[in-house]
């Protein structure tokens, strides 16, 4: 399946629109994520836990995304958009959404 942030994909003419597909996931950090980033906040810098977690959530949720646009027989998904919020302290919803599509 091919995912892309582009309207079109190239060399390929887009037969059909089959509709908005969408996957998300809540996701949270152990305690250990949560201790060390309170350790880096009193130094700055990347907080890596809170990246590796949001990676690993937004792989799930295209995934998610994807086993939809497979369910109605998309070749690809394009305009492909990924947001983000907080559900609550240490947990992040990540939501991946685009339009799947036939290709020629």
């Amino acid at each position: 399946m091919l995912v892309t942030t582009t309207e079109q994909v190239a060399g390929r003419p887009i037969t059909a629109t089959l509709g908005a597909v969408t996957g998300s996931v809540v996701w949270s950090k152990h305690i250990g994520r949560d201790i060390m980033a309170g350790f880096k906040t009193l130094v700055g810098g990347e907080i890596r836990g809170y990246t590796e977690m949001l990676v690993e959530a937004r792989g799930v949720a295209t995934g998610r995304m994807v086993e939809q646009a497979q369910s109605i027989g998309a070749d690809a998904v394009v305009c492909t958009r990924f947001a983000t919020s907080a559900v609550m302290q240490g947990m992040s919803e990540v939501i991946a959404f685009g339009t799947a599509v036939k290709l020629g």
